[in-house]
Formats: C-alpha cells, structure tokens, sequence
C-alpha cells in the first residue's frame, strides 16, 4: 500500500492553534504518512500578506494538496474556528474526499457546528488521531453540544 497522503486543515494564528497544529503534524508524520500542512508550505510577511498574486498562488496550492489528498485532518476549535478551515473541510466533503475532525476546542460547552461535525468522517480527539486506523478509517458521530 502507497504512503497515505494527508492534508491538513487548521488555523495557526495564536499560540494554542499552533501547539495544536505543531503535535497534529508530529502525530501525523511520525506515522509515516506523506503530509502537506499549509503552515510549513507558507510564504508570508507584511509585505506579500497583501499582495493579491500571493492570495491567489495559496489558495490554488492549498486547493491543489486537498485534490491530491486521500483524507483531510482537520483541527476543529468548537464554536470558534477559522473560516478558511471551515472551507477546506466543506471542499473536501464536497469532493468526496474524507474528512477527520480533530475537536480541540478549549471549551466544550461551546459546541460543534453541525456543517462541521456532520460532514466528517469521524469526529476524534487529539489524543485519539495517535492510534486512530486511517486504513480502516472508522467513522464516529460527534455528541457533544451542537448548533
């Protein structure tokens, strides 16, 4: 079987969703998956963060990698989350393509909104995508708070 080719989806604009991110790709690679996160694959600074050819050349690579994906993890902050992660999850769902949401929200009171939840694959933790059976790929039902 060829290496599984994974995407990953997040946000990484504060220190926590970084740390989150920062383990997700740990976990990910660590297994031996073949793994394209947006956060090592991003040329940014004050100056090309408004040009409109560099929005233009991320959004056509990061399209292109969750194209070439076989299964996009997700990492999904509850009542926040960022809307270019809920693009990439709403984009792979409707290529058919699967996703794993990852629920790292801080807290859990806030709930998971159901166009997240509802269109994944399997809703897990952190701790449980370091064991979780990407070949069998098993699928779970969020349960928590929803809207």
């Amino acid at each position: 079987m060829s290496k599984l080719k994974v995407y990953i989806a997040s946000p990484f604009f504060n220190d926590f969703e970084v740390s989150c991110l920062e383990r997700t790709e740990k976990i990910l690679f660590g297994r031996g998956f073949n793994v394209f996160s947006p956060r090592l694959n991003e040329v940014r600074d004050e100056i090309t963060s408004k040009d409109p050819v560099w929005s233009l050349e991320t959004f056509i690579n990061d399209k292109k990698f969750i194209d070439w994906a076989d299964v996009v993890v997700a990492l999904y902050h509850g009542c926040y989350s960022d809307s270019g992660t809920a693009w990439e999850c709403g984009y792979a769902c409707g290529t058919s393509t699967p996703v794993i949401a990852v629920h790292v929200g801080r807290d859990e009171n806030n709930g998971s909104n159901l166009m997240i939840h509802e269109s994944a694959h399997a809703n897990i933790t952190l701790d449980e995508l370091e064991g979780y059976d990407f070949e069998k790929m098993p699928s779970s039902r969020y349960s928590g708070i929803m809207f």
